[in-house]
């Protein structure tokens, strides 16, 4: 039987705020306290299959979905809440082209009103070692990070990225030509978030050189001294004797060796000290061989056009799908192909609900990620599922040839349908049991549903544990932890000297080492409850009167099954749409019942 059991921490009900003489700035606009209602009021939708492109075992992880992207987003909740590694989106700029019938006051609150819902629901939907990139501009990417400070939380902003969007001044530019587009960067946790590296460029490779020859291969050469004096680090003040010389060699006063006497001894031994090709540098270098080095090169926040691309070439790739009515603001797909190396590995679930011509999911589909993109209108289907339907055909544009990319894979044509519930709150006739399974399971859980959890073809959807959980910081301090799961132990780096340089040989005593993580104390358990959902008929018998109505018989069943889950001691909470049972009768056999439709949120 699979396992059914998931796991979610929570902390204790924290203590009453206190009075915050200094609190957070945040916007104020026209409709604000509206606006912040938006998500919660927009209705559940079904998600309706069109068609099937490429391979029917692949398309199930891909989805392309026209409609409204606030409702789609919404629909998406029950099935990939918590889900998704890295969101990407290139929403409007509201450069007065979006909302042309409204004078700049309001067009900027309507601009703010609309990103607002769809940020919160983005944010439910990303994992906790998850990332969302924005890019915008000038005109509204200062509201926008004020805006995403307030929705993800000013501790989770990562970077304001500046990427090089043009390669020469616009001559005809009223004031300043601007070359560049923000890319805005918020992790859902960032104490549970790092980057890739970027892999490091031939241009990168070339530092590597043998100039003496040595039969380990080519190195690059640091320097050997920190920003450091003599007074602030003294036992970094010694005499390193050059062995071509025998001359005692001395750092500066005020910028004194990068390692200690220890550490210095080693790696002269190691062959470690380059010391010029005459051998009578003034002072050493450390040679650096590949593999020491780390595999790859940290991401600044400048990304030039040579290496991300630019409009331009944005605008030739797009001519290549669509050379009569081209989308008119894509981007290029190298820019895509650089987040997604810093924020996901293969497989990876990336979602884009401003999809635009399609490049997101172009890209991710041949960097072998998982991905759902969401349009809106016809565009959808006029634009981005022919240009999807290339890419699974093995078009050779953008990145292609810099991943290797020869067609394969599918992806699913989706609309979004009826509401799950109508205005009576009564469940819409084409709602079967798994869709209402992930409802139901996600109002009681806060989680998606993964039926790979529950036990097929019964009414049982799993069993959840509740934890409590603290994590101890160094200074022996406790925080509550409120996660889906753990936070990763903190990781003490390797020795490092003044630089950042891994020591070769032992830690630099000069050194302040970060204090040995304490281990947290382990979870407790706070609850456990097993859920069972009793619709169309899930026991066999669709009798109104029967199959979905908790009877005896149907309780007995339900019992039975319940002993053979891997935690038959936990109470159950049953769905269905009528119960035959008293009180008593439920009490004695640990059952909380809920009724359908009434007691499932139709928002």
């Amino acid at each position: 039987m699979a396992q059914a059991t998931q796991y979610r921490l929570l902390s204790p009900p924290p203590r009453p705020p206190a009075r915050n003489p200094h609190p957070m700035p945040t916007l104020d606009w026209l409709n604000r306290a509206h606006a912040f209602t938006t998500a919660a009021q927009v209705p559940y939708r079904l998600l309706e299959s069109v068609s099937t492109h490429g391979e029917p075992a692949s398309a199930q992880d891909n989805l392309l979905i026209q409609g409204d992207n606030l409702e789609a987003l919404k629909a998406l909740l029950p099935f990939y809440r918590g889900q998704v590694k890295c969101i990407f989106i290139d929403p409007p700029y509201n450069t007065k082209s979006a909302f042309e019938h409204y004078d700049d006051n309001l067009e900027h609150s309507q601009w703010l009103s609309m990103m607002l819902p769809r940020l919160q629901l983005l944010r439910d939907l990303l994992s906790d070692d998850g990332s969302i990139w924005v890019t915008i501009d000038d005109n509204e990417g200062h509201y926008l990070k004020v805006l995403m400070d307030e929705v993800f939380g000013r501790r989770n902003f990562v970077a304001n990225v500046f990427w090089e969007k043009k390669f020469s001044p616009q001559n005809d530019a009223y004031q300043i030509s601007i070359n560049h587009d923000h890319v805005l960067v918020y992790a859902k946790r960032s104490d549970n978030w790092r980057p890739n590296l970027l892999p490091r460029s031939e241009k990168q490779a070339k530092n590597f050189k043998n100039p003496d020859n040595d039969p380990r291969g080519p190195w690059l050469s640091a320097d050997y001294t920190c920003a450091k004096t003599k007074d602030e680090r003294p036992n970094l003040y010694y005499a390193i004797q050059n062995p071509f010389t025998g001359q005692d060699v001395w750092p500066s006063t005020t910028r004194v060796w990068a390692f200690e006497r220890a550490s210095t001894e080693f790696n002269l031994q190691q062959g470690l000290l380059y010391w010029g090709a005459n051998g009578k540098n003034e002072r050493p270098r450390l040679k650096k061989f590949p593999d020491a080095v780390q595999q790859g090169t940290v991401p600044t926040t400048f990304w030039r056009n040579d290496e991300v691309g630019n409009n331009q070439d944005a605008k030739k790739e797009i001519l290549t799908f669509d050379a009569v009515a081209p989308f008119a603001t894509p981007k290029p797909e190298r820019l895509i192909e650089r987040v997604l190396t810093l924020a996901t590995h293969p497989n990876d679930l990336v979602l884009d609900s401003f999809l635009g011509s399609g490049t997101t999911a172009a890209v991710a589909h041949k960097m072998g990620r998982r991905w759902v993109g969401i349009e809106m209108g016809d565009h959808a289907a006029t634009h981005c599922l022919p240009r999807l339907q290339k890419v699974l055909d093995g078009e050779q544009g953008g990145i292609s040839q810099a991943v290797n990319w020869q067609g394969g894979g599918g992806f699913r044509f989706m609309r979004l349908g009826a509401p799950i519930f109508d205005a009576d709150g009564c469940i819409h006739p084409e709602v079967r049991f798994a869709t209402l399974a992930a409802f139901v399971w996600q109002q009681e859980t806060g989680t998606a549903f993964d039926p790979a959890r529950a036990t097929p073809g019964t009414p049982h959807l799993g069993t959840h544990a509740v934890f409590e959980s603290y994590e101890r910081f160094p200074d022996g301090g406790l925080e509550p932890v409120s996660s889906e799961t753990l936070p990763p132990a903190p990781q003490t780096p390797p020795a490092q000297g003044e630089l950042g340089l891994q020591a070769a040989g032992p830690a630099a005593s000069g050194v302040t080492a970060p204090p040995e993580p304490v281990p947290a104390p382990p979870p407790v358990l706070r609850s456990r409850t097993a859920y069972y959902l009793l619709f169309n008929g899930i026991l066999g018998d669709k009798r109104p009167a029967s199959g979905n109505v908790l009877t005896s018989a149907v309780l007995d069943a339900l019992l039975a099954l319940h002993a053979r889950t891997p935690h038959p001691e936990a109470p159950l909470v049953v769905y269905g749409e009528a119960c035959r049972l008293g009180e008593a009768r439920l009490a004695l056999a640990r059952v909380t019942f809920k009724h359908i439709p009434y007691d499932v949120k139709a928002r």
